[in-house]
Formats: structure tokens, sequence, C-alpha cells
């Protein structure tokens, strides 16, 4: 079962996530922001995917993909930035990113999305 790391500060949205993406047949865990996501890492936590908000307090998007980029064991990890925000600004501090979701989007785009980044590339 694929695992999915959820990096929201927006505990209603990270929840409401949560339950559409187990009722999908995720794995998924939680992270207020990307301090505490790097934490869950460090603990043992290894997501197939990880989706998170640009905008967090304490430590943002750009920030946890910077250290999951210097991280040997993360580096390879995918992940999807969501924000309200135009994908252009987000794009001026983070590269890489496999998909970007404009909140608000619709959960059923959410998990077409994330069965789409699962997949190997071929």
């Amino acid at each position: 079962m694929p695992r999915i790391l959820i990096v929201e500060d927006e505990f209603a949205i990270a929840e409401l996530l949560e339950m559409v993406l187990v009722d999908a047949g995720y794995e998924v865990f939680t992270a207020a922001n990307g301090r505490q996501a790097l934490e869950r890492m460090a603990e043992g936590l290894r997501p197939d995917l990880v989706i998170t908000d640009f905008m967090m307090p304490v430590l943002d998007a750009a920030g946890l993909i910077d250290a999951m980029r210097n991280d040997v064991v993360k580096r390879d990890i995918p992940y999807i930035v969501m924000s309200s925000i135009p994908e252009a600004n987000v794009r001026e501090r983070i590269a890489g990113y496999r998909a970007f979701l404009r909140k608000p989007f619709q959960l059923a785009a959410l998990v077409a999305l994330v069965a789409t980044t699962l997949q190997p590339p071929t």
C-alpha cells in the first residue's frame, strides 16, 4: 500500500485529504509544517509521495523540499505542491515538483493525480 505524507497547516484540510486518500486505498500520514514532516521522516517514515501546502509556518514547502533534495534518502521522493497562489509564484521558489494543485481543487482530481504520480515512469 503506497504511503503518502500530507504536509498542511490547516487541520481541516489535512483531515479531509487524509480521509479521501485513505478511502482511495493509501496509507496516509500528516504533518502540520515542513519541520514536522522532516521529523516524521527522520523517525523512519518513508513516504512514496509528499503532498505539501506551499505556505506554512515554521518551515514552508520551499524549505522542506530543499531539505529533502539535500538528503540522499529523501531526494527521490516525489512531491506535489498545492497553493491558492498562482503556480508561477510557486515556481519562482520551487522546481522539480511532479504536479501543482491550485486551491480550491476537486477531490477526485487529487485522487487521480496521486494515482498518476505514483505510477512508475514509462
